[in-house]
């Protein structure tokens, strides 16, 4: 008795200690600016970072080699610099690739930025070269325009349309964003012609497509955009599945699509009686000019060459084996074809407008995780992932309990590609040991982080929407949340039944 009063003595203490420190804290941070509450954090956080060096090797890293606790200590430091650190982002990939050899994880540099030899890096940064290209020839005005000619059909004609040429848009236009900010224009004008008002239910629906959705849809090919093209890489890489572009459209889109689709039902009909009063009786249409894109038959010529050298391009992908023509190879021979003077679609501009900080973020990101694979720290922190699973679990169970931790991990990370690498070797892993199919699990991760964008900057074109002011933080938040319980729904049902049958 006098053990259990002793010990309820010590935890009401800490609870007095904790109310203390934290009112402390916020009259704190009522004195202090928010730049120097800033530095305070981040100081702060750098001390747990010392302290965890020193004291997790005798506690939970115990397990673990001395080589495995200096990676692990290396993941911890990047999930804080790719995450809350001010630091800019290529200071600090570059950081990351010092500590790689400070820490004696690599041998040399050219060890530790062995990340930069992956396709799926300059796939990325080709594609994005090549898109500038759809810019400057008016493709993605001309396909945007497309919508405007359903203005007298009304805007549930077009509330279908958008969703619809979202889905598909990606196959041609690989970037997100650029797929935003060619539609959102397109957008306040058919809102303008319908006589709706600024935050009606048909923009705020539209924001929801053009943001969340058009995040989400970029999974439909690997070749959609940054994400997609990583997610394949790394499925060639850890010798889950070398799969061509037909095969991935054929496992991703069914589920992915019938996600998509759900979330769609719900939001429109979330914000239908959500906003009963922005619900006009009737909708003032006006007519939009059509508008001439093309004003000489110059233009109009570098326009159908662009279109059509694209196609060839996504129909070498769908129909040849990735083993004979490598996936790098289209757009590498397309961008020469562009950058020929007579044609003159591509410059030094365009490469140097890159974002190259992101490409320093991606290549670091891929040295952690080939570092994470190789010295066996992966299947370490699987084999302890395995102990919040019972024993002898069916393969559905199992899978819910794999969705769950995958999404614990998601939601540590702000961005997609991060998150991908650093996940993606610690559940194939978790694979080997449980016995479930290794596609399965892959398919769940990719679609799982892929999906998941429930605080705003998750996602660059959600958080662009919501930063609109059309979008509440309620509406942002409700929609963001079940489509991300959809999303784990949909791909546990998946993974159990429809990717079993590619094995």
């Amino acid at each position: 008795m006098v053990c259990i009063w002793n010990v309820s003595k010590i935890l009401k203490s800490i609870l007095i200690l904790i109310k203390v420190v934290r009112r402390a804290g916020g009259e704190i941070a009522m004195r202090l600016n928010r730049k120097r509450f800033t530095i305070l954090f981040n100081i702060s956080i750098i001390i747990v970072f010392i302290l965890l060096i020193f004291f997790a090797p005798s506690t939970f890293l115990q397990d673990f080699t001395s080589e495995q606790q200096r990676t692990v200590g290396l993941l911890v430091l990047a999930i804080y610099l790719w995450t809350i650190s001010p630091l800019p982002s290529g200071a600090s990939s570059i950081l990351l690739l010092a500590m790689m050899m400070i820490l004696g994880l690599a041998n040399s540099v050219e060890e530790a930025m062995s990340g930069f030899l992956s396709s799926a890096l300059y796939f990325i940064l080709f594609l994005t070269i090549l898109s500038r290209v759809l810019v400057k020839t008016g493709v993605d005005k001309v396909v945007a325009s497309q919508l405007l000619r359903l203005n007298k059909k009304g805007p549930k004609t077009v509330a279908v349309a958008l969703p619809v040429l979202i889905a598909i848009l990606p196959v041609l236009m690989p970037s997100a964003f650029a797929r935003l900010k060619m539609l959102l224009p397109f957008v306040d004008r058919l809102n303008d012609s319908f006589g709706f008002s600024n935050h009606s239910v048909f923009k705020k629906y539209a924001l929801y497509v053009v943001g969340l959705m058009n995040q989400n849809g970029t999974m439909i090919v690997y070749t959609g955009g940054g994400f997609p093209v990583l997610a394949a890489q790394l499925l060639n890489d850890y010798g889950v599945a070398n799969l061509n572009w037909l095969e991935w459209f054929l496992i991703i889109a069914p589920p992915l699509w019938l996600a998509l689709l759900i979330v769609n039902i719900f939001a429109w009909n979330y914000f239908k009686y959500s906003y009963l009063s922005e619900i006009p009786n009737g909708h003032i249409q006006k007519r939009i000019q059509s508008k001439k894109y093309f004003e000489t038959s110059r233009e109009r010529r570098r326009f159908w060459f662009v279109i059509m050298t694209f196609f060839i391009m996504i129909i070498v992908w769908a129909l040849t084996d990735n083993n004979v023509v490598p996936t790098l190879l289209p757009p590498m021979v397309l961008l020469v074809i562009y950058s020929i003077p007579k044609i003159g679609l591509l410059n030094n501009t365009d490469i140097r407008a890159f974002d190259w900080e992101n490409f320093l973020l991606l290549g670091a990101s891929f040295s952690i995780g080939i570092l994470l694979d190789q010295n066996g720290t992966a299947v370490i922190i699987a084999e302890h992932m395995m102990q919040f699973i019972p024993e002898n679990s069916g393969l559905i169970f199992k899978t819910v309990l794999i969705a769950l931790i995958t999404f614990v991990f998601r939601m540590i990370f702000i961005v997609l590609s991060s998150a991908i690498i650093v996940i993606f070797p610690i559940v194939v892993s978790y694979a080997d040991i449980t016995n479930i199919p290794a596609l399965s699990l892959a398919f769940l991760v990719i679609l799982i982080v892929g999906g998941t964008n429930i605080l705003p900057i998750h996602s660059p074109t959600s958080y662009f929407a919501f930063q609109s002011g059309v979008l509440s933080k309620k509406d942002h938040y409700i929609i963001a949340v079940f489509s991300t319980g959809i999303f784990i729904i949909t791909t546990i049902i998946a993974a159990s039944t429809y990717w079993i049958l590619w094995l």
